[in-house]
C-alpha cells in the first residue's frame, strides 16, 4: 500500500463518525496452528515444494490457471480468464484485467513474463539476483520443456514449449507457476529477501514472517475476486499434536492441522469444534537409495516391499479413514490411470525367499525419518520395523531434525520417508519431477533406471494418449516391482480441527483455501 493511499485512508476515517470507524471492519482474525510453516524459511514456492508450503500459498499467491481445490480439482480460470491451444506445444492465455498486486500495481503481461523468466526461475538473468540452485532445479522439473513466454498484447501471453506436452495447462496450475510482481522483485535487496516477503495477487498479503514461529497475512482489500472474508490470517508453528489441540481447545487457535484420527473424539467432545477432511491427493511412500551396498540388490528392496502390512497400518493407526491406493497414482488421472494395478502384496514368505536369493545376512540398513512430520509418521515406522524384523531384515530407524539431514550424503543413505502429491490429473504431475532424469531421486543419486528415464521423457512429450497409458503402466512395473524406486504405504490423510461455526471446506490437497469462495458458503 502506498503512502498516498494511506493518507487518503486516514482522511476518510477522520470524516466518519466514531461508531462507524469501530464497526467498519467486522471480519474475523483467524489463527491456524500448524506443525510447520516452511521447510526452507521462505515463502517462494520454487524453494518450498513441500506439504507445509503448499498449505499456505493459495492465500498470497495465484497462478494463471486455478483448480477446484475443494472439489474435483478440475482446472478453472485464475489470473487468466481463458486459454487455447494454437499447437501441441503452445498455450495462449487471456489475462484477467484489473488484477492488483499487494503493492497496488496492476498486473501486466510483463509481470507474467517476469514470473517465468530467468531472474525468478531459471537463472541467467541480468539483475544479479540469481535464484538458488535448488530453485532453478525445481523450475526445470516443473516446466522441463519451457522455451519462452511471448507477450502478444497487453492482455495476452503465450507459453511456448520446446516440445509437445498434453499437460501444459496442468503445469501452469502448479504452485511453481504463481505470478509475482516484477517491480517488487526489482526493489528487493536479493532473491532471498524477496522470497521471504513475496508480492503476489492473492487475497492476503504478507504482513509478518518469522521463520519457525509465525506467518501473518493481512487482507488484500483490492483483491480481484472480492473483499477477502478475513481481516487477518495467522499461521502459528506448534510442532507437537498435543500443543496444537490444546491451543484450539483453549481458544487461542481457530484451526489445528495434522490431527491423528485417534484424537477426533477428544476434540469433538467439545461441541464448539469439529474435525474435517480425509484422504487427499498425496501418497506416503518410502524411497530407496540404490547406492547402499545392500539395497543395490533389487531382491532386497522387493523383500522390504513385501514385508509391509499396509492394511494393518491403515486400520490400526488411521482408524480405516484412508486407504492403500493402487500404486503411485490416482483415479483422477483419467485415461492414463491403470485400474488393475496394486501395491506389492503383504507376503512374509515371499520376502524371506527373496532375502535368501539375495544372500542377505542381516546387514544393517538405515531408515531416515522425521518425528511426525507426517501424521503418525513415527508409529508407522515402528510398525514397519517390527514387520521387517520378523522376516529377518535389520532396518534401523535414524531420526533426523530436518529435510537436509534426511537427504544428506555425508553418511550412507538407505531408506527414507517421503510423500508425493499430484498437482493435476496426470502422472507427470508427480512421477517424472521426482523420479525422472531431472527428478530429485535421480539428481540426488538415490535411484536411476535408464529404461524408466527414457519412458519418463516419452510420457512428458508424447501426444499419443493410448501410448502414454502403456508407457505409464511400464513405468509402474519397473519402479514398484522390478527395480523398486519407491514403495507406497498409504494415501495421506489430512484432518483439520476447526471451530464448528466457521463454514469452510478442506481441500483435496494440503492447501488451505481462505479465499472468498470458500468461507461462509
Amino acid at each position: 500500500m502506498t503512502t498516498r493511499r494511506l493518507v487518503l485512508g486516514a482522511a476518510t476515517a477522520a470524516a466518519l463518525p466514531r461508531f462507524a470507524i469501530g464497526q467498519s471492519d467486522q471480519r474475523p482474525t483467524v489463527t491456524v496452528a500448524v506443525q510447520k510453516i516452511s521447510n526452507s524459511n521462505m515463502l517462494e514456492m520454487l524453494r518450498e515444494q513441500s506439504n507445509v508450503g503448499s498449505r499456505i500459498f493459495l492465500n498470497y499467491a495465484e497462478a494463471l490457471i486455478d483448480c477446484d481445490w475443494t472439489g474435483d480439482m478440475a482446472l478453472r480460470p485464475g489470473l487468466a480468464t481463458s486459454w487455447r491451444r494454437p499447437s501441441e506445444n503452445v498455450v495462449e492465455l487471456t489475462l484477467r484485467q484489473g488484477v492488483r498486486f499487494h503493492n497496488g500495481d496492476v498486473m501486466t503481461a510483463e509481470d507474467v513474463a517476469f514470473s517465468f523468466g530467468p531472474d525468478r526461475m531459471f537463472g541467467g538473468g541480468t539483475t544479479g539476483k540469481t535464484p538458488p540452485v535448488d530453485a532453478i532445479a525445481i523450475a526445470r522439473r516443473s516446466f522441463p520443456g519451457f522455451e519462452r513466454i511471448e507477450i502478444v498484447d497487453a492482455h495476452t501471453v503465450r507459453f511456448v514449449n520446446r516440445m509437445p506436452d498434453v499437460t501444459l495447462e496442468g503445469r501452469l496450475a502448479r504452485t511453481t507457476g504463481v505470478i509475482k510482481s516484477r517491480r517488487a522483485f526489482a526493489e528487493a535487496a536479493s532473491w532471498s529477501d524477496w522470497a521471504r516477503r513475496p508480492v503476489g495477487t492473492g487475497p492476503y498479503r504478507v504482513a509478518e514472517f518469522r521463520p519457525d514461529q509465525m506467518l501473518v497475512l493481512d487482507s488484500h482489500d483490492d483483491y480481484w475476486a472480492g473483499r477477502p472474508p478475513l481481516r487477518r490470517l495467522r499461521f502459528v508453528e506448534i510442532p507437537e499434536v498435543a500443543g496444537r489441540i490444546n491451543m484450539l481447545l483453549s481458544g487461542e487457535a481457530d484451526f489445528a492441522c495434522d490431527i491423528p484420527p485417534d484424537q477426533i473424539a477428544t476434540i469433538e467432545r467439545n461441541p464448539r469444534y469439529e474435525v474435517v477432511g480425509g484422504p487427499i491427493l498425496n501418497t506416503r511412500i518410502l524411497t530407496f537409495d540404490k547406492t547402499h551396498p545392500v539395497l543395490a540388490n533389487p531382491a532386497v528392496r522387493r523383500a522390504i516391499t513385501h514385508s509391509i502390512d499396509r492394511d494393518a497400518i491403515v486400520a490400526a493407526l488411521f482408524s480405516g479413514k484412508t486407504r492403500v491406493p493402487p500404486g503411485l497414482q490416482f483415479e483422477f488421472f483419467g485415461e492414463t490411470f491403470i485400474a488393475d494395478w496394486s501395491v506389492p502384496r503383504f507376503d512374509p514368505a515371499e520376502a524371506r525367499r527373496l532375502l535368501r536369493a539375495a544372500n542377505y545376512r542381516g546387514e544393517p540398513i538405515p531408515y531416515r525419518l522425521l518425528n511426525n512430520y507426517y501424521t503418525n509418521q513415527t508409529p508407522t515406522a515402528q510398525v514397519m520395523v517390527e514387520g521387517w524384523r520378523a522376516v529377518g531384515l535389520n532396518i534401523q530407524i535414524e531420526m533426523r531434525e530436518n529435510w537436509s539431514q534426511i537427504t544428506s550424503r555425508e553418511t550412507q543413505r538407505g531408506i527414507r520417508d517421503w510423500s508425493n502429491g499430484a498437482g493435476f490429473g496426470d502422472p507427470v504431475s508427480q512421477t517424472p519431477p521426482n523420479f525422472g532424469r531431472n527428478g530429485g531421486a535421480w539428481v540426488g543419486g538415490e535411484w536411476r533406471n535408464e529404461e524408466f528415464g527414457t519412458l519418463s521423457d516419452e510420457l512428458e512429450t508424447s501426444t499419443d494418449r493410448p501410448r502414454r497409458r502403456a508407457v505409464w503402466a511400464r513405468m509402474l512395473e519397473i519402479a514398484e516391482r522390478e527395480d523398486p524406486a519407491w514403495t507406497v504405504l498409504h494415501q495421506n490423510l489430512n484432518l483439520t480441527a476447526k471451530r464448528r461455526d466457521f463454514r469452510w471446506k478442506p481441500a483435496q490437497t494440503f492447501a488451505m483455501d481462505f479465499r472468498p469462495g470458500n468461507w461462509g458458503a
